[in-house]
């Protein structure tokens, strides 16, 4: 069985975005393999801890995909303040002569996005809705890339690193079973009170209450969990409802432009331009005539990485959740970004307008948390796991077990369909299948 097929049985997708399934991201041939460590988001620990305590298993995965896709240039890029982890891999590389180079980057947001960190490795900047095999590069999370480790030792993707931090008693490092609940994580680090929980970063993660929390399950792209008090800023901004959202744009915007000027997608040359967006917003409405409109249809590239609405925008609106909304209206009627023969060009103030993350950290009321020593590795093994069927790119897996069957860790119970984009599920829990539904899975330990 090739690294490929592995990759594929294991049920291995992208750990650091939006979860591409990895044997279909990793099948290619390559110029240019940049392994990404730099962890994006403010607070997160998880990348940072698997390069230091699984160093081993991640070179050794490095190597083998490399080899795979034939790339000349193999890069692990992280951040100049990752000094402990920079200094633990450049031993490990130096001991085993590994032709893989450390690229170190300025502690900016959000330079672990997957566009931004090809071009700060490469110079070549990916088209405005295209991927880096197009600029002849394949971008891979450290996460995932200790999932590919495991799969090629025969171990399917059924565990998560995960930082749990914020308003807790004992930030934590919690390597639990996918499908743990995420109050359970919580109970972990020492949470307690009424609090509110950031699943993802602060910038692009979700915000959802303690009750949620109760039955919301840690998947496979989970990277973080922050808690925060009820009364938080991030907690009051995500509590804008969309009506809200709309009025204040159409009354409050300036057209200062300052979301486009901090834009990371404009500022590699991409025609988004956020303010634009915003104006016919202001004159319009979310009319149907609007998503018809050239400008408009730019939000279909944005990142969503949030530096235009908690960052840039003095007037305090919401320009990148205008954006998610759109894309929405777009994705239901079969709209896709319509790709034209375009050569962006790095726009020149690029370097200087670059944002400072522990200044971002600070702006979204999260400051506090910065400089916590997430360190410390929990293990947990929870009695009851909630697997949703996607948990990734693509079609939803197809479940393969039935009511009250008995399962054993790492045994598969939802399969990709066959010539489809997904993923296989595995249970990381020996018990029984208590419930079998068109969502999820439930497995009772």
């Amino acid at each position: 069985m090739d690294i490929i097929q592995k990759i594929f049985e294991a049920g291995v997708v992208g750990c650091g975005g939006a979860g591409f399934p990895t044997h279909v991201k990793l099948n290619s041939k390559v110029d240019t393999f940049i392994i990404n460590g730099v962890e994006c988001e403010p607070l997160l620990r998880t990348d940072r801890f698997i390069m230091l305590h699984r160093t081993a298993d991640l070179l050794k995965a490095i190597e083998l995909v490399a080899g795979y896709l034939e790339a000349k240039r193999i890069v692990i890029v992280l951040k100049k303040s990752y000094q402990k982890e920079a200094e633990t891999l450049q031993k490990a590389l130096n001991a085993g002569a590994m032709k893989i180079e450390l690229f170190l980057v300025d502690n900016f947001y959000p330079a672990g996005d997957e566009q931004t960190i090809v071009c700060e490795v490469t110079g070549r900047v990916v088209p405005p809705g295209g991927i880096p095999l197009e600029v002849d590069a394949v971008v891979s999370n450290v996460g995932t890339m200790v999932c590919v480790s495991d799969a090629i030792e025969d171990r399917s993707f059924t565990h998560k690193y995960v930082t749990i931090t914020g308003e807790v008693a004992d930030p934590v490092i919690a390597h639990v079973p996918v499908g743990t609940t995420i109050a359970e994580c919580v109970g972990l680090a020492g949470a307690t009170g009424d609090y509110r929980v950031v699943v993802g970063g602060p910038l692009m993660g979700k915000v959802v209450s303690r009750e949620l929390a109760e039955t919301m399950p840690i998947i496979k792209t989970t990277s973080g969990i922050i808690v925060l008090k009820s009364n938080a800023y991030l907690v009051n901004q995500a509590e804008i409802s969309v009506p809200q959202m709309v009025n204040r744009a159409r009354a409050a915007c300036i057209q200062c432009s300052f979301c486009t000027q901090l834009c990371p997608r404009y500022l590699l040359g991409h025609s988004l331009q956020p303010h634009r967006i915003m104006r016919k917003l202001a004159y319009h409405g979310l009319c149907p005539a609007i998503i018809d409109d050239d400008d408009v249809k730019q939000a279909l590239i944005c990142c969503e990485c949030g530096i235009c609405t908690q960052f840039a925008c003095p007037m305090l609106l919401q320009p990148d959740r205008v954006n998610s909304l759109l894309k929405k209206k777009y994705a239901s009627a079969g709209i896709r970004y319509e790709k034209k023969d375009e050569n962006p060009k790095v726009r020149p103030d690029r370097e200087y307008r670059k944002v400072p993350t522990k200044r971002l950290a600070a702006r979204v009321g999260v400051l506090r948390y910065y400089d916590h020593d997430v360190g410390k590795l929990v293990e947990h093994t929870p009695k009851r796991t909630i697997l949703p069927l996607t948990q990734h790119i693509g079609v939803p897996s197809e479940p393969i077990v039935a009511l009250n069957e008995q399962v054993g860790c790492g045994q598969i119970v939802a399969k990709c369909p066959p010539e489809k984009l997904g993923a296989n599920i595995h249970s990381g829990i020996d018990g029984y299948v208590s419930a079998v539904t068109d969502n999820c899975i439930i497995i009772e330990g």
